[in-house]
């Protein structure tokens, strides 16, 4: 039977109110405030945290610490939060439901990230896939903040006592190494620290691009015609979909020699909620040409309602810096609390 409850800020407890049957377990998700967002954040992150608020203790990132590891301005770092806030709003995240907050405000993460590099290797953080892809062989022309990355990441999720990390199967790399300093903390100092686990999802956790499926669909890509932002006008996604590389043969059906079909045929599933085997019959014997018609209209319904949104939120600016605020609030109670216990573990306090 479900009852409500209310747990106190302090770690290893819920840190707000909740309709509950049991202890949920937390969930951290953090996100980049960089470029425009697409189809492949929707449905390969947004919407899976939207699903997913009633089920657990959600904490919902928007780490602009994060993007100064490249080169920003502050007005389109001011820009691009703002811009995010706004879509996690339009999307269906809900600021009494989840806490929602961008990561600056609470300084906990900064200090965090300090004390646990401590306990980082040099060596795994120059093994990163993220630094070595990024840093492309110019390791001396780079941020340091891009080598230390991981480490502010691995803060972000053991400040919750996080037990799930929503990732893609590119990013476990990451919890792996949250793990790793976790238990080493824990070795040294005491137990201190959650061990998360990464959640993947079958599909929809890599959304690839719509101009060549081996590359992943990706805010910073410069080719327009790669990925469908979610502001994108009705004829412009019409036209991406209709220009959508396909494979050869004329059969709309999924499988590893059929790489871009399989694509949009996850994309038709995750934005209809039909299993892809059943997108596959409705499509049989119809060609390309039908399936991204009906593709494209299905995008284009999906999309109206958040863009609606959209339009709102950037009409009154103050509804979205008002939900981060209180977001940051009730984040900071607990990452308060959870930093005490941290510095006493050290022995950075004297009492």
């Amino acid at each position: 039977m479900s009852t409500t409850v209310t747990r106190q800020l302090e770690p290893n407890a819920a840190p707000h109110t909740r309709t509950t049957s049991a202890a949920r377990q937390r969930v951290f998700s953090g996100i980049q405030p960089s470029g425009n967002f697409h189809i492949g954040n929707l449905l390969g992150a947004i919407n899976n945290w939207v699903a997913q608020q009633s089920l657990y203790d959600n904490v919902f990132c928007i780490v602009n610490l994060h993007a100064l590891s490249l080169p920003t301005t502050r007005d389109s770092l001011r820009a691009n939060t703002q811009d995010l806030a706004n879509t996690l709003l339009a999307c269906g995240l809900d600021p009494a439901e989840s806490i929602i907050f961008v990561q600056s405000d609470v300084r906990e993460h900064s200090e965090l990230c300090w004390l646990l590099t401590s306990v980082t290797q040099f060596g795994e953080l120059r093994r990163m896939t993220q630094f070595k892809d990024k840093s492309a062989g110019r390791d001396e022309n780079v941020s340091a903040a891009l080598f230390t990355y991981p480490v502010l990441q691995a803060a972000d999720i053991l400040l919750y006592d996080t037990n799930l990390v929503p990732v893609g199967d590119d990013q476990k790399q990451h919890v792996e190494i949250t793990r790793d300093l976790a238990t080493r903390f824990n070795a040294r100092y005491g137990e201190t620290f959650v061990l998360p686990e990464p959640d993947i999802k079958a599909a929809g956790a890599r959304i690839m691009a719509l101009d060549n499926p081996a590359k992943k669909m990706s805010k910073s890509d410069a080719t327009p015609m790669s990925a469908i932002a979610l502001t994108d006008p009705a004829d412009d996604i019409r036209r991406k979909i209709k220009r959508a590389v396909t494979d050869s043969g004329s059969e709309v059906t999924a499988g590893p020699d059929k790489p871009a079909l399989t694509n949009l045929l996850t994309i038709y599933s995750l934005f209809s909620g039909e299993p892809i085997p059943a997108v596959e019959a409705t499509y049989a014997g119809k060609g390309y040409g039908a399936f991204k018609t009906d593709l494209a209209e299905l995008i284009v319904d999906a999309l109206a309602p958040i863009q609606i949104r959209l339009t709102e939120l950037e009409a009154d600016p103050g509804i979205a810096i008002a939900a981060m605020a209180n977001g940051a609030d009730r984040a900071r109670e607990y990452a308060a609390a959870k930093m005490a216990i941290v510095r006493e573990r050290i022995g950075l306090t004297l009492a």
